[in-house]
């Protein structure tokens, strides 16, 4: 499930259906999964269970779809990109991977527009909501 929440100081983005933040990478360019091994272990993708991932929330079906993971089975992708949680965030409500630069590259939130926000996290403890 790709839904949506508010996260203090980053707006509206998209999120898990546990309500865990999910993010970009930068190095994909908006075309391919490309964090994998270790990658892949700090930032797991977001993988597809069904033939096509649920959505709830202001999330834009017509957005959602999915590209092939190097490790295997499919990632689900929102306007072209793969998307991933992070395993820093230990809780929902956390975007800890907020503009972080991890793995090879930065990593940010999207919005329900399919807009990547670059903005940095507000805090010491990371964008809550």
């Amino acid at each position: 499930m790709i839904t949506t929440k508010t996260v203090t100081g980053l707006g509206t983005v998209l999120v898990n259906g546990q309500g865990r933040t999910l993010y970009i990478f930068v190095p994909d360019k908006h075309a391919k999964v490309t964090c994998v091994g270790g990658c892949a272990a700090a930032w797991p993708p977001v993988k597809l269970t069904g033939a096509k991932a649920t959505t709830a929330g202001l999330v834009k079906a017509t957005l959602v779809s999915s590209d092939p993971d190097p490790a295997g089975g499919r990632v689900v992708t929102y306007n072209g990109w793969p998307l991933y949680l992070f395993a820093g965030d230990s809780q929902a409500g956390t975007a800890n991977g907020q503009a972080l630069n991890s793995s090879g590259g930065l990593w940010y939130v999207i919005t329900p527009a399919g807009k990547v926000v670059t903005a940095k996290k507000t805090g010491s403890g990371g964008a809550t909501y």
